[in-house]
């Protein structure tokens, strides 16, 4: 009888934890659905009434992911990470870039997945640290400034994230607002000059470009970077 209680127990928390993840995803699909649109944030709008953005961090606060189901813990800490930044946008708007923010990047704090990190060490820590062969990431965490990729109307679910993650990636590698072409010169975006070591695990950081790209680059193209565009993702 004892046994039979325990594992009820089990059942139950892990039910709990199954629905509050299901109940994220479903209200975060919904939320980037409602304030995002070609590639910015509403944040006037969010503003006004965060009720929607505070109820979606409470929940994200005691959702429950586990490494070993790796795609419902990476689309959850890449939401997470999303929302965070606009909740830290929201809680300082108007404001003009992320950078204008003091902290924002390296001491603002957030509990999500039920622990307190911030937004480098939820990037750094929480998702490249653990998957260090995935940099499609980069196209998917928006920092809020318009040099990152944009920003999706909708949410990253665990079924659809592989399609998700390549998309994106896909998506920013063939803009040519992203990757500058110019003969045999490319300007990449200095994401790949920050993170470089993401880029070139398996050969050149062109090498990895090439991967999505439907026009290829010259092998021995010349590479520059462009310098970051920090202006905020808001809608006009």
């Amino acid at each position: 009888m004892k046994k039979i209680t325990i594992l009820l127990v089990l059942l139950s928390i892990q039910f709990g934890f199954s629905q509050s993840s299901t109940a994220f995803f479903t209200k975060a699909d919904s939320f980037f659905k409602t304030y995002v649109s070609n590639g910015r944030v509403n944040y006037k709008t969010i503003k006004k009434d965060p009720s929607s953005l505070e109820e979606l961090l409470k929940i994200a606060a005691n959702v429950k992911v586990t490494i070993s189901d790796v795609k419902t813990y990476q689309a959850f800490y890449i939401n997470a990470y999303n929302l965070a930044v606009i909740k830290g946008i929201v809680d300082k708007y108007p404001t003009k870039s992320p950078l204008d923010i003091k902290g924002f990047f390296d001491k603002t704090t957030y509990v999500l997945g039920g622990k307190k990190t911030t937004l480098n060490d939820l990037e750094n820590k929480i998702l490249r640290k653990n998957f260090p062969k995935e940099a499609r990431f980069h196209f998917v965490l928006v920092c809020a400034g318009l040099g990152c990729p944009p920003i999706i109307p909708s949410a990253y679910k665990p079924s659809t994230l592989e399609d998700q993650l390549q998309r994106q990636t896909v998506k920013a590698l063939n803009n040519p607002n992203f990757i500058k072409v110019k003969g045999n010169k490319v300007q990449l975006s200095q994401i790949f000059e920050w993170y470089k070591v993401d880029f070139t695990q398996n050969g050149s950081e062109v090498d990895f470009v090439n991967k999505f790209r439907k026009e290829k680059i010259p092998a021995k193209a010349k590479v520059s970077y462009y310098s970051y565009d920090w202006s905020l993702n808001q809608t006009k």
